[in-house]
């Protein structure tokens, strides 16, 4: 079964009990889930191309680049270059990455233990970060430039914390019991 299809089926009734809400779009859902990998000043143009591939390999999804805001003469930057790429992922496909994360690829990392419940951004929304892009099954070795990291940030409709801790861990993410 999809995700997304236990989540409409399994998981709201459940939320509805344990928060207490009498109304079904009181429970909260994921809007987007935005996956983010920077790769910095580059002088090889492969180190993008190579990050793009990744990306859209893992998400599904054709990546845009993200430029410069504006120049920053220490990291040898200028407005405009480019310096990464990112992936928003909304409805189904949003569903089916985060069933891909929390299942295939977290517990695919060595010594891992969960994921920090610290880091929620208090409205919310929660961030992870994932040093490389070799724990998703769709990357081989062969296909990585550079082995980079990636940020992902999975935005609810959760009013608080509490709320969000509750939807992420009936969809199966992995927390670290503290």
């Amino acid at each position: 079964m999809l995700l997304y299809e236990r989540y409409r089926t399994e998981i709201v009734p459940r939320l509805m009990k344990e928060l207490g809400y009498r109304n079904v779009m009181q429970v909260p859902r994921v809007e987007k889930v935005v996956v983010n990998m920077g790769v910095g000043k580059h002088d090889d143009p492969k180190v993008l191309e190579g990050a793009m591939k990744n990306l859209a390999q893992i998400t599904g999804q054709k990546p845009v680049v993200t430029r410069a805001k504006r120049s920053i003469s220490d990291f040898k930057i200028r407005e405009g270059d480019a310096i990464g790429c990112m992936v928003t992922l909304r409805g189904v496909r949003a569903y089916e990455f985060l069933a891909k994360l929390f299942h295939v690829a977290l517990p695919g990392i060595r010594d891992f233990k969960g994921v920090s419940p610290d880091s929620f951004d208090g409205r919310g929304n929660f961030s992870v970060g994932i040093t490389e892009q070799l724990v998703f099954p769709e990357v081989s070795y062969d296909d990585v430039v550079r082995v980079q990291g990636m940020d992902i940030t999975i935005v609810t409709t959760a009013h608080t914390d509490r709320e969000a801790y509750h939807l992420l861990a009936a969809l199966g993410c992995p927390f670290r019991k503290s």
